[in-house]
């Protein structure tokens, strides 16, 4: 048995070149694609574990005061803030590290980006306010960039000819175990925050997001550098190693372009979109859970909540007072224009300013009118019936009673939008996992150009139909994996054709300027989702559903990018 050190760490081609793929791999070849999965699995578990946690810091990280919760637009419009400041951290440092990856090494540039993203995903949890936040999520992506483009091109150097594509899309496809990985993270967390055992989810998830940073010991101790690359490290003078100006010349400068291309309309497919398929869910399904609230009668409990308000405004001075709900958290009778929440958001207003009773009965006859008089007659009634009850000695145990159904109810329900959106990356992940490998059987029979055709068309008509028509809990069962499969089969496809269009000495040079640079751009895809959420569509039942059918058609960008595209299928690694 052959020790790591003994065996050839560049591609084996005398191997056999029939049978499955992986009988032509030796042990240091699976321990190169094992290293190099593992530090993009862990890549994208961070990522995810962001997308999963982005609403609950918004919503925490935003909030003007105790009791009070920032608006739906707020959180839609900050959430694509920090999300774009993220694509920017990882469209630099896939810059810099690209080249580092040229100049240094694969393996030692691989392992610093594992310990930049696993430091800084930690420190993420510190976050103060919005802007330190979004600070350390930029710091994080600068690992998040360089770690993709070292990764391939290791992988690309070291494997057999014919192997190659299958341990790319092997690799690409094990990053969907990461984002499922962060999901069940985010599901176990949720319910031990409902049960007082963390005090904030979505902080210890970045916690958790630290962890990787041990991989960066065995990189350094087992992986050494492809033999392609140790060939041509030292020829400084007639291959200039990591040199923009070389990749921008005559030679290398349109596949430079055409990748980017490529790379722009799947990444603001996924980022821009894809993953705000979570945010879509808890829109729907929020909707849902308080219409089975108002079924059980919780409308009219709230009304009752915030007519006996109206009369005992005092119990805000309570110590039980001081705990009361935030008024989002109210209910109307029905779905529609929202009538108790500002009426109780007044009340605290004009007692926080020590204003009378009257002024506030003479606010609710403005915004209570909203509801019939006949539902205000019946909720008085029923508010003096409440009031009568044996085991109600006061109004302000009254209020008490009221305040904490309503924080249980608020506990609840975000406990199951957790859940489904959790659910939904899983689906989302288990369909990517299936399309990027997919796309890997596909291009070795038709080519890299039809299947990357293949996949953005698909990726077109899938995320259309989820953002014009998921409505119900089963269709993320199926809908969801579809998009996954179709938007991540092209990622995949990255995987396998950014490494082939480039040198040697500018193998992770040009991948990382096609898969990065485009995120450059792609940073204005959440931006371009929040404000059409937040602005353009802002006056529609659900303007996240409207945004994203019309965002969908980024992915005819790459479309359009195809007929310059070369084809790789079949052909050694250029030089």
């Amino acid at each position: 048995m052959h020790g790591f050190d003994e065996m050839s760490s560049g591609p084996a081609d005398s191997a056999p070149q029939t049978g499955p793929w992986y009988k032509e791999l030796n042990s240091y070849h699976w321990f190169v694609l094992i290293v190099a999965a593992l530090g993009w699995l862990f890549d994208t578990m961070d990522q995810q574990l962001f997308n999963l946690a982005r609403v609950p810091a918004m919503r925490e990280l935003l909030a003007p005061g105790p009791g009070i919760s920032p608006t739906q637009g707020d959180v839609d419009f900050y959430g694509g803030i920090t999300t774009s400041i993220f694509l920017i951290g990882w469209a630099t440092g896939g810059l810099g590290f690209g080249i580092l990856g040229d100049r240094v090494g694969r393996a030692k540039t691989m392992m610093w980006t594992i310990l930049l993203y696993s430091a800084f995903t930690g420190l993420s949890a510190l976050s103060w306010d919005i802007w330190s936040f979004s600070f350390f999520r930029f710091l994080t992506g600068l690992g998040v960039g360089g770690e993709f483009a070292v990764g391939v091109s290791l992988v690309a150097e070291v494997m057999p000819r014919r192997a190659r594509p299958f341990a790319l899309g092997l690799l690409q496809a094990l990053s969907a175990i990461g984002n499922i990985s962060a999901a069940v993270i985010a599901l176990v967390l949720a319910d031990l925050e409902e049960r007082g055992a963390v005090g904030s989810a979505w902080r210890t998830m970045f916690i958790i997001g630290a962890g990787p940073a041990l991989l960066a010991i065995l990189i350094r101790s087992k992986l050494k550098e492809p033999e392609q690359w140790q060939a041509i490290s030292g020829d400084q003078l007639t291959k200039k190693l990591g040199s923009y100006s070389e990749l921008f010349s005559p030679r290398w400068r349109k596949n430079a372009f055409v990748g980017l291309f490529m790379a722009f309309a799947g990444v603001v497919g996924l980022w821009g979109i894809g993953f705000f398929s979570f945010d879509l869910n808890r829109s729907v399904f929020k909707k849902t859970f308080e219409a089975e609230a108002r079924q059980q009668g919780e409308g009219e409990k709230d009304q009752q909540f915030v007519l006996g308000l109206m009369t005992h405004p005092e119990w805000l001075d309570t110590e039980t007072g001081k705990k009361r709900p935030q008024p989002t958290q109210l209910l109307d009778l029905q779905a529609g224009p929202k009538v108790a929440e500002p009426i109780y958001a007044a009340i605290i207003a004009l007692h926080a300013e020590k204003q009378t009773v009257n002024k506030m009965a003479i606010l609710s006859k403005v915004v209570w009118p909203k509801v019939s008089p006949d539902a205000v007659t019946s909720l008085r009634a029923e508010y003096d019936n409440y009031l009568s009850r044996p085991d109600v000695s006061s109004p302000n145990e009254m209020l008490t009673e009221h305040g904490d159904r309503i924080s249980k109810r608020f506990k609840r329900i975000n406990k199951q939008l957790g859940f489904w959106v959790a659910i939904t990356s899983v689906m989302l992940n288990i369909g990517a996992f299936f399309g990027i490998y997919f796309f890997t059987y596909v291009t070795h029979y038709t080519g890299r150009i039809p299947a990357f055709a293949l996949a953005f068309v698909m990726a077109f008509f899938s995320t259309v139909m989820v953002f014009a028509y998921l409505t119900e809990f089963s269709q993320i069962f199926w809908m969801i994996p579809i998009m996954g499969f179709c938007q991540l089969s092209l990622f995949g496809g990255y995987a396998i054709y950014f490494p082939e269009l480039f040198p040697t000495h500018l193998r992770s040079t040009g991948t990382s300027f096609c898969y990065n640079v485009g995120r450059f751009v792609a940073a204005s895809g959440p931006l371009a989702l929040g404000a059409l959420t937040s602005l353009v569509f802002s006056g529609y039942p659900e303007p996240m559903r409207y945004a994203g059918v019309w965002m969908s058609g980024i992915f005819i960008i790459g479309l359009m990018a195809l007929p310059f595209a070369p084809e790789t299928k079949g052909k050694d690694l250029p030089e």
